[in-house]
């Protein structure tokens, strides 16, 4: 049933004009404030192109680790026949609703140096913390799930009586999941994995209490602008509209798979 578009109370729409405006106006001060004659001496000076390609590599190793984990948890909690589901979801959920320095101080205990699970990894020569790679571990634990609940969508919005057909004439599991499965919750897939990305791209907290500020190494887009902002307020705002760049680039390439049904 299509809906159609009804007549807007006055109070309704000044309502909402005001709450536009009051997030609309962030982002048009950044643009009337930033430094615009000398925006790139400004990267460049800060780190701020570095700093990028930080960021870019990073998140986009998290959004690979997040579809290689969370696609299976995804599964399982909408397929598969185990007990506390719902406790096991909400563990999973966790760090979405988690203060992002909190999940870095949990990382430090399990991965750090002395940590439950760290100090064996110690052992063997494996260190993350204050690395890149733990900056990647950092990022992909707070944007995980955001794949696995726009996936585990997917899967239970799939309508199995197609995967039981594809069955029927011979496929075996893994090639009913490889060539139907996987195909009819792409675009639920792709949105999660965009999110996932996106939300490792802007992640502050975590990285910088698990894989600290360190320039070339650790320090992300998110921290350069935190960075810059005690010693050159006006980099930090140009390094701040990079990011709101990305992120409308982002909105845009999901093209409403937000909201659909």
């Amino acid at each position: 049933m299509t809906s159609h578009p009804e007549r807007v109370h006055p109070a309704v729409a000044a309502l909402a004009i005001a709450g536009i405006a009051f997030l609309l106006l962030p982002v048009v001060a950044l643009v009337v404030r930033a430094p615009w004659t000398h925006a790139a001496s400004a990267l460049v000076s800060n780190g701020g192109l570095t700093a990028l390609r930080l960021s870019l590599v990073v998140s986009v190793w998290a959004a690979v680790l997040s579809v290689v984990m969370g696609l299976p948890m995804a599964w399982v909690l909408a397929r598969g026949r185990v007990p506390g589901r719902a406790a096991i979801r909400a563990l999973i959920v966790l760090p979405i609703v988690l203060p992002p320095v909190v999940g870095g101080i949990g990382l430090l205990a399990a991965l750090g140096r002395a940590g439950l699970v760290g100090r064996w990894l110690n052992e063997v020569g494996v260190r993350l913390p204050f690395t890149t790679p733990g900056a990647i571990v950092a990022t992909t634990f707070v944007s995980m799930p955001l794949l696995v609940l726009a996936a585990e969508s997917g899967f239970r919005s799939l309508d199995r009586r197609l995967e039981g057909a594809a069955a029927t004439l011979g496929g075996s599991r893994a090639y009913v999941f490889r060539r139907v499965t996987l195909p009819m919750i792409a675009p639920q897939l792709a949105a999660g994995a965009t999110l996932a990305w996106a939300r490792a791209l802007g992640e502050f907290g975590a990285t910088v209490t698990f894989a600290g500020n360190l320039a070339g190494r650790t320090q992300t887009l998110p921290l350069a602008v935190y960075q810059a902002r005690e010693a050159d307020p006006g980099a930090a705002i140009v390094l701040s509209l990079m990011l709101v760049a990305l992120s409308l680039a982002v909105l845009i390439l999901l093209r409403g798979r937000l909201l659909a049904r």
